[in-house]
């Protein structure tokens, strides 16, 4: 059996707003749709934090259990907490196998969190990741930059995701979006 996974999580802080989505595809190896309603992005710590994955959904799972662990251990610290996570995530080394990524968000601040060791925030209040993520980032920039204040960051979030799902074969338009 093949490795089962997931894709394309996309996030963005915008004018005082901000918004994680993420598709709905579960792809077992590189050609077999299993579901199209997986839920990606979800809300942690009193739905003060938004949390989406990429990779393999099982260590996934177990990503966002350590994640929102760090998180109450820190009473909500997104950057201790990420910071932890990655650590533990590095040096561990049945959790170095994980297969996936984490983006996290709270009304601050944003971050990619990966079994390497790195906590990004990125420059510009926007980051994506999966297999459509490189999509979803291009689309996402485009859209904030050239459409200003016309749209809110959950319209940005939204249409970033239906670029990526209308060019990735492993990204649908099953779009579940959260807002902060």
């Amino acid at each position: 059996m093949g490795q089962i996974h997931a894709t394309t999580i996309f996030a963005i802080h915008h004018k005082g707003q901000c918004a994680m989505a993420g598709d709905g595809q579960v792809t077992l190896g590189n050609a077999v749709v299993m579901k199209h309603t997986a839920k990606k992005v979800r809300r942690l710590f009193n739905g003060k934090v938004l949390a989406g994955f990429a990779g393999s959904v099982a260590d996934a799972f177990t990503l966002f259990e350590m994640f929102e662990a760090k998180l109450n251990e820190y009473n909500g610290n997104l950057q201790r907490a990420s910071v932890e996570v990655a650590k533990q995530w590095r040096g561990d080394k049945m959790l170095r196998q994980l297969e996936a990524m984490l983006l996290v968000m709270d009304e601050k601040t944003l971050l990619l969190v990966s079994g390497t060791g790195e906590v990004i925030e990125p420059d510009d209040g926007i980051l994506a990741i999966g297999s459509g993520g490189n999509y979803a980032l291009s689309a996402g920039r485009a859209l904030k930059q050239h459409a200003g204040d016309a749209l809110s960051a959950s319209e940005i979030a939204k249409a970033a995701l239906q670029t990526a799902a209308d060019i990735c074969v492993f990204t649908n338009h099953n779009i579940i979006l959260e807002a902060l």
